[in-house]
């Protein structure tokens, strides 16, 4: 082994009631709980750069609305088709085909709302 090698970690098995468990996730922040747990532990400061892989997401109502929503819509069905009559040509360009696709584009903008929401995004933000 290198010096330059990270140190090897031993797990540590600690047990919550699930009201600690939402009082720590919530002072947490977003931060891992296991690194929030070792800084309050050790009394280190929490890191200050923090991978968004590992941030707990921000409303989770929302984020399962949205993924709700996705769900029961047959949004990229109806996207597909009329990519596929546009290609061939045969889309008809009238004002019930112009309000579907409105209606499609609405509901691709709440969808991307919602999971903005969720992830603690604001509109300005680049996901």
């Amino acid at each position: 082994m290198t010096q330059s090698a990270k140190p090897t970690t031993q797990p540590f098995s600690v047990r919550f009631t699930p009201e600690e468990r939402a009082r720590l996730e919530s002072e947490a922040a977003g931060v891992p709980l296991s690194t929030f747990i070792r800084a309050k532990i050790l009394g280190e400061p929490l890191p200050s750069r923090v991978r968004r892989t590992g941030a707990a997401l921000k409303d989770r109502a929302a984020f399962a609305k949205a993924l709700a929503l996705l769900g029961q819509s047959r949004l990229a069905n109806n996207i597909n088709q009329l990519a596929h009559l546009a290609h061939v040509g045969a889309l008809p360009l009238n004002p019930e085909t112009e309000a579907e696709i409105c209606e499609a584009m609405e509901a691709v903008r709440s969808i991307r709302s919602f999971l903005m929401a969720a992830l603690g995004l604001k509109a300005g933000d680049s996901p």
